[in-house]
């Protein structure tokens, strides 16, 4: 099993916290953290990995560019995202454009920089004059840049945009200011899984509902321990570089909290044609080639009680 970096999994962290998985008979022999969607998403396509809780962007590239035969089981969370900005240098998105203002982004392909191209295309921005300024880096280095100084502008996922609003920075747009209904996260499953062990694949979804229930009835306590995995999975994650500087930015669950309840809908729920709209889009920008949304969807379990 592998997660991401981010409290987009927080559903997975307070089900290996509560023993759920081996209250269900489930042997989870790994839990892999990843830095990136865009990392576990490489992991997918070459390793043993039977089970992600995974960004539904990196989940689309991985099945269509890495022909990785997974399935799409439930959803997590809607959007989860965020444009960071410095409020001295950026007052408006226009001044983006500005040759001063340097702007950091994950890479190609990645759901934040599926939404830098929205941004691009909704407020009619100078798509050669953004894009030749942007700085490529996972989502914990552009907060670290931000913070030392080298970038005025980040896109990145939570938690890492409510963690700058603690060091004075300013979210500019969210993931539902330039997507309205953008899924977010789902829970994947490889699909000989589901052919193999079908009753596996609905106690997972079983337990991320459980997970998710858990974050709307208990959201502080969910919140210290998704905080807690994290801090924890930063250790092993992170370079030792950009570890070195994220010894002064504390994962609270203050932040976490906030992040859960305010930046994300957590729901295993998914609308279908918001998956095909994902991929259209994704498409539209030459990521991957057009494929029809059911190809990667079997939500036969989240109905099941």
């Amino acid at each position: 099993m592998a997660v991401e970096f981010v409290d987009h999994a927080a559903c997975a962290h307070i089900a290996r916290n509560r023993s759920w998985f081996k209250a269900e008979g489930l042997n989870i022999t790994a839990f892999d953290n990843y830095i990136t969607g865009m990392a576990l998403a490489a992991a997918l396509t070459r390793g043993d990995i039977k089970v992600a809780y995974i960004c539904l962007i990196p989940a689309i590239i991985a099945y269509a560019n890495g022909k990785v035969p997974l399935k799409v089981v439930a959803g997590m969370h809607k959007y989860g995202y965020g444009l960071l900005v410095d409020p001295k240098k950026i007052k408006a998105i226009k001044d983006l454009e500005k040759s001063d203002i340097h702007i950091g982004c994950p890479r190609e392909g990645s759901p934040p920089d599926v939404l830098l191209h929205k941004m691009i295309d909704k407020y009619h921005l100078d798509e050669s004059k953004i894009l030749k300024k942007i700085r490529r880096m996972p989502p914990p280095k552009v907060l670290f840049a931000l913070k030392m100084g080298q970038l005025d502008a980040g896109f990145c996922c939570e938690q890492f945009p409510t963690m700058g609003e603690e060091l004075g920075f300013k979210v500019l747009l969210t993931a539902k200011d330039l997507w309205p209904d953008m899924q977010g996260s789902v829970l994947v499953v490889k699909k000989d899984l589901i052919t193999d062990h079908p009753e596996i694949v609905k106690k997972l979804v079983k337990i991320t509902e459980r997970g998710i229930q858990y974050i709307h009835e208990h959201p502080k306590d969910a919140a210290t321990i998704a905080a807690g995995a994290l801090t924890v999975a930063g250790e092993k994650v992170l370079p030792l570089k950009i570890g070195k500087i994220a010894a002064g930015l504390e994962i609270t669950p203050q932040v976490i909290l906030r992040s859960l309840t305010t930046r994300m809908e957590c729901t295993t729920d998914i609308d279908p044609e918001q998956i095909q709209k994902s991929i259209d889009y994704m498409a539209k920008l030459g990521y991957i080639k057009w494929f029809k949304a059911q190809e990667i969807l079997d939500l036969r379990y989240i109905y099941i009680k």
